[in-house]
């Protein structure tokens, strides 16, 4: 399965195959697969190289963990994530360890660290969701993740199917194309919303 799209201007194959699937095949993913993604995520770049990212996975063959981690997601995004062979949760440390100051670019780091892990999971034929739709304050309950850490995604790994098995509305959201605004209503220069010149 892929959804792939054409792009105004040139850039790196992996990154025009990349999408975020909601229908997957059950088939586990290899550890060393995992833990080749989690590397990947480890080696992202970040403010005074803090590295303030953390991940919790669950794998499906281990029901009752599975569970847990699929009642942080909400109901939503429980439906369809049911069927994914490997789930996990983004959390990012708010403040600095170094002087314990807030650290603006923690929400930025981790999602640095998810995208390396999202190309790298590509590179390998593996699909990634990421979704804004959990439940923190659940997170922090169930995983007693302690203050100053804040639950933000949750990802769903593993393999992209047919949708045929979903229910009608996530069908066509998986068939559709993924759409982008064009450059034009975001690169600027000299003053907020004046088009960069070489934008065609």
């Amino acid at each position: 399965m892929s959804n792939q799209v054409d792009t105004d201007h040139p850039v790196l194959e992996i990154i025009v195959s990349r999408w975020s699937p909601y229908s997957f095949d059950e088939r586990p993913v290899p550890d060393e697969d995992l833990l080749s993604l989690f590397e990947a995520a480890r080696w992202a770049p970040s403010s005074y190289n803090e590295q303030p990212w953390h991940y919790i996975v669950a794998k499906k063959e281990n029901k009752e963990e599975f569970e847990r981690m699929l009642s942080c997601l909400v109901e939503a995004n429980r439906i369809w994530a049911q069927n994914v062979p490997v789930l996990a949760l983004g959390i990012t440390r708010l403040n600095f360890v170094r002087n314990n100051k807030p650290n603006r670019a923690a929400i930025h780091d981790l999602g640095l660290a998810s995208m390396n892990l999202v190309l790298e999971a590509t590179a390998r034929g593996i699909s990634i969701h990421q979704m804004i739709g959990i439940e923190p304050d659940r997170v922090r309950t169930v995983y007693r993740v302690p203050e100053g850490f804040e639950p933000m995604t949750g990802l769903a790994i593993g393999y992209a199917t047919s949708p045929d098995r979903l229910p009608d509305e996530l069908q066509e959201r998986d068939l559709t194309r993924r759409p982008r605004r064009p450059l034009k209503e975001f690169l600027f220069s000299g003053t907020w919303g004046n088009v960069w010149d070489h934008v065609a």
